[in-house]
C-alpha cells in the first residue's frame, strides 16, 4: 500500500489524510463541485472532481471513485464513515479492482449490514438481544400477529437501515397498520430495499457501544465502551467515556459479547458494536457499526491508540501488538458535535458563510475539524462544523474544561450547536446522569430553545 484515496469528504477526509501521512502514505482526495474548495483538497497529495454536488452524483457514484483510482494510481480506498463505507459492493468492486479496501471484507459488511441477520451472529453467541422477529416481515397481518407476541410498543425497523433512518414506533393495533407502510416506505427510498423487521422498545434506554478491533490473523480486542444517549431523533449529540452508568464488571461483559460477534463474523478492521442498557443495568445488542465511527476520537484519547492508523495498518497485513490487558483507559473523555443548527428553531439547518471561526485551544482540548474563516458550509451534506473533544481527569474535570472550551469557540455567519451544549453542560439531569435516550426529545417537545440557561431545576421533571 503506497497511495490511499479517501471515498470522503469533511473533517473525517482531513483525519483520515494525516493518519495517511504520519504511516509516510501518499493520499488522494475526491470532492464534488460544492468542495472545490474543502480542507481536505488542500490537504491530499493530490484532488480529483468525481461530480456535481449532489451526493449521488458524486461521493455515492462508484464509477466515478474507482476512475479516480486508475487516473492516479492509488492502490486502497479509505471510505471513511456515511457514504459508501458500510456498502458491501462498493467493498467488493474495490477488492476485484485489485484496490486494497480500508475495512473490513465485503462478507462480514453483508452479514452484519442485515440487521435480521446481525441478530441472528449475536443470538450464537449468546449475547442478549432485543427480543423482535428472526426475520424479515413481510405483509401487516404476519406483523400484527409477531406485535402481539411482544407487545406495545414495538419498533418497526428497516433491515438495511442506519443513521436513524427507515424506523417507526407503532403504540397500538391501529397504530402498527400506518407505521408498517410508512417505515417499509421509508426504506425503500432511502436504501432501495423495503425490508422491516421488529423489534420490542425498551422503555427509557441507554445507548451504550462498545469499540471493537481485529486483525487478520485472529487477534481481538474490546477498546471500553461509549455513552451516546445524548441525541436528538436518534442522531448523536454528545458522546463520552467512559460511561456514567457501566462499572468495571458489566464494561468486561459488554467487551467480551461484541468481540465474540465480530469474531464470529470473521471480521477484521475496526468496528463498533452498539447496544441498549436497560433501566436495570442489563444489556441488548443492537447493531454493528462496519465502519470508523464519528465519535472515535473519545476512545483514542481514552486509550491512546490511534484507530484510523490501524485501520490502515490491519488492511495492509499487519499483526495488532497489543493484548486486552495492555489496552488502559485513562480519565474521561466527552466530544460534543459543533453543527451548523439553529437549536432555537427545531435545530434546523444553517447553512453558510463562516465569517469567523476561531476554535478553542489549550491543554485537554482536540478539535477534529475540515471548517476554515471563510469557509462556505454547503447545504448538500450533513451539517458537521467541527468534533470538540475534551478530557480530564474525571467526569466533573471534563466538563469544566467542556465549558471552557464553548466559551473560547467564536463562530459567526450561521447558527451553531454551541448553545446547545453550554445548556447541556449546566442541566441538572446531565450533570447527574439521569437521563435517557428520549430526553432531548422530550426537552424540545416541551418548548426548550436551548438558549440561556433557564432558572430550572430539570431533576424534579420525569422526562
Amino acid at each position: 500500500m503506497q497511495k490511499v484515496l479517501i471515498a470522503n469528504r469533511g473533517e473525517i477526509a482531513v483525519r483520515i489524510i494525516r493518519a495517511c501521512h504520519d504511516l509516510g502514505l501518499q493520499t488522494v482526495a475526491v470532492y464534488s463541485e460544492a468542495d472545490t474548495d474543502a480542507l481536505h483538497v488542500h490537504h491530499a497529495d493530490e484532488a480529483v472532481c468525481i461530480g456535481e454536488a449532489a451526493a449521488n452524483k458524486s461521493y455515492l457514484k462508484i464509477a466515478n471513485i474507482i476512475s479516480a483510482c486508475e487516473i492516479t494510481g492509488a492502490d486502497a480506498v479509505h471510505p471513511g464513515y456515511g457514504f459508501l463505507s458500510e456498502n458491501a459492493n462498493f467493498a467488493s468492486i474495490c477488492e476485484s479492482c485489485g484496490l486494497n479496501f480500508i475495512g473490513p471484507p465485503p462478507q462480514a459488511i453483508s452479514l452484519l449490514g442485515d440487521k435480521a441477520r446481525a441478530k441472528a451472529t449475536a443470538r450464537s453467541v449468546r449475547c442478549p438481544v432485543i427480543p423482535g422477529t428472526e426475520g424479515i416481515v413481510r405483509d401487516i397481518d404476519s406483523g400484527l400477529k409477531e406485535a402481539q407476541k411482544f407487545g406495545f410498543p414495538i419498533f418497526i425497523k428497516a433491515v438495511a437501515g442506519g443513521g436513524g433512518k427507515g424506523i417507526r414506533i407503532a403504540y397500538s393495533e391501529e397504530d402498527f397498520v400506518k407505521k408498517f407502510v410508512a417505515a417499509r416506505a421509508e426504506a425503500e427510498a432511502n436504501f432501495n430495499n423495503p425490508d422491516v423487521y421488529l423489534e420490542k422498545m425498551i422503555l427509557n434506554p441507554r445507548h451504550v457501544e462498545v469499540q471493537v478491533i481485529g486483525d487478520k490473523f485472529g487477534h481481538y480486542l474490546y477498546l471500553g465502551e461509549r455513552d451516546c444517549t445524548i441525541q436528538r431523533r436518534r442522531q448523536k449529540l454528545i458522546e463520552e467515556a467512559p460511561s456514567p452508568c457501566v462499572d468495571d464488571s458489566l464494561r468486561k461483559k459488554m467487551g467480551q459479547a461484541a468481540v465474540e460477534i465480530v469474531r464470529a463474523a470473521k471480521y477484521h478492521s475496526v468496528g463498533t458494536v452498539e447496544f441498549l442498557l436497560d433501566s436495570n443495568g442489563n444489556f441488548h445488542f443492537m447493531e454493528v457499526n462496519t465502519r470508523i465511527q464519528v465519535e472515535h476520537t473519545v476512545t483514542e484519547e481514552l486509550t491512546g491508540i490511534d484507530l484510523v492508523q490501524w485501520q490502515i495498518r490491519i488492511a495492509r497485513g499487519e499483526k495488532i501488538p497489543f493484548r486486552q490487558k495492555d489496552v488502559k483507559f485513562d480519565g474521561h473523555v466527552i466530544e460534543l458535535r459543533i453543527n451548523a443548527e439553529n437549536p432555537h428553531n427545531q435545530f434546523s439547518p444553517s447553512p453558510g458563510c463562516l465569517e469567523h471561526y476561531v476554535p478553542p485551544g489549550g491543554p485537554h482540548i482536540r478539535v477534529d475539524s475540515a471548517c476554515y474563516g471563510g469557509y462556505r458550509i454547503p447545504p448538500n451534506y450533513d451539517s458537521m462544523i467541527a468534533k470538540l473533544i475534551v478530557r480530564g481527569r474525571t467526569r466533573s474535570e471534563a466538563i469544566a474544561h467542556a465549558k471552557r472550551a464553548l466559551s473560547d469557540f467564536h463562530i459567526q455567519g450561521v447558527h451553531t450547536t454551541i448553545p446547545f451544549h453550554q445548556f447541556m453542560l449546566e442541566d441538572t439531569r446531565f450533570l447527574t446522569n439521569e437521563y435517557s435516550i428520549g430526553y432531548i426529545d422530550q426537552l424540545i417537545s416541551d418548548g426548550c430553545t436551548f438558549g440561556k440557561i433557564e432558572a430550572v431545576d430539570r431533576s424534579k421533571t420525569d422526562r
